[in-house]
């Protein structure tokens, strides 16, 4: 899949992904790379991105690779997901790196790092466990 077909896939999988305008840069079936934009319904007051626009970006970032290495039929779903919140992103946009860590015959584990563009240091780091099971009803 492109990253083109990638984004459009996220955007209709999780229209939260569409409305904060979240893409993919770059993805493989272990790791990816998705931006979250900056724009009014990501940013808290003090003009930072929020923290639930950043838990949206973690999480639409760890299915990129999912979806790649199952070419876009993926029906693994969010278990858990831990996120630590370092210091603050920035009003620039958000990069999102991940890298699934385990691939298991009925469970995932990735992490993710998050940047504000131009930064340098981390503004925050998730862990997160996936299940695979079919979609409800």
């Amino acid at each position: 899949m492109t990253v083109e077909e990638l984004t459009a896939r996220v955007r209709e999988g999780v229209p939260l992904a569409g409305a904060l305008g979240i893409e993919v840069v770059s993805a493989g079936p272990d790791t990816a790379i998705l931006r979250l934009p900056p724009s009014e319904l990501s940013l808290r007051p003090g003009g930072t991105a929020s923290g639930p626009a950043l838990m949206a970006l973690a999480d639409v970032a760890i299915w990129v690779p999912l979806l790649v290495a199952t070419g876009g039929g993926d029906e693994t779903r969010t278990a858990q997901l831990s996120i630590a919140f370092l210091r603050p992103a920035g009003n620039a946009g958000v990069l999102a790196e991940v890298r699934i860590v385990r691939h298991g015959r009925n469970s995932v584990y990735a992490e993710v790092w998050m940047r504000g563009e131009g930064a340098e240091k981390p503004c925050a780091h998730v862990t997160s466990s996936w299940l695979r099971a079919p979609a409800p009803g």
